[in-house]
């Protein structure tokens, strides 16, 4: 019996081999008739460092339940971000609430120029040249969603040139063209 659950759990770590990152942990207070009664929300980014990501909150009365129910949610959510070898095809700019983010992709041997929330995201999703901006609130939260919107709306330069009609090396980046080792 106990090797048939330990069996059960390999195969679950060796399925879930997500990187799990905990953003950011606020306690808030509901003042009650007896006092104050203190609440914690996580904020967690998953990603599996090729290419998908996902973001969740979770709320709870005690640190590891909240953030337990936030890794869960961000599993549920995940997304796939479209990359160009260790970066992003193109420069994107998002708004969350009053957070504002810009991302621009960088040559190879960059690296993540990144602060925060926008690095925990970029890093989990597997980007490892990448230039960022935060722009607007600090919130992380608002910061850690606008990254994540960022992400969803990247669309392969390819694609996007078809679209358009154009020949596909106008819209690739400087340092790409002539390169198809990421193709």
């Amino acid at each position: 019996m106990a090797r048939r659950e330990r069996k059960k759990n390999r195969e679950r770590e060796e399925r879930d081999d997500l990187d799990e990152r905990v953003v950011h942990i606020a306690r808030t207070a509901k003042v009650v008739k007896g006092g104050r009664r203190f609440a914690f929300r996580a904020v967690v980014v998953v990603g599996d460092q090729k290419g998908r990501v996902g973001i969740g909150v979770g709320k709870a009365r005690e640190v590891p339940d909240a953030i337990r129910k936030a890794a869960d949610a961000a599993r549920k959510e995940m997304l796939d971000v479209s990359l160009l070898g260790t970066t992003i095809p193109h420069q994107v700019q998002t708004r969350f609430g009053a957070a504002e983010v810009l991302l621009k992709p960088a040559s190879p041997g960059t690296g993540v120029i990144a602060g925060g929330g926008v690095r925990a995201v970029v890093e989990a999703a597997g980007i490892k040249d990448i230039l960022s901006k935060s722009l607007g609130s600090d919130n992380i939260l608002n910061v850690v969603q606008a990254t994540f919107a960022a992400l969803n709306e990247l669309q392969d330069f390819r694609v996007e040139a078809e679209r358009r009609g154009v020949d596909a090396q106008h819209l690739a980046p400087f340092w790409y063209k002539g390169e198809e080792s990421y193709a």
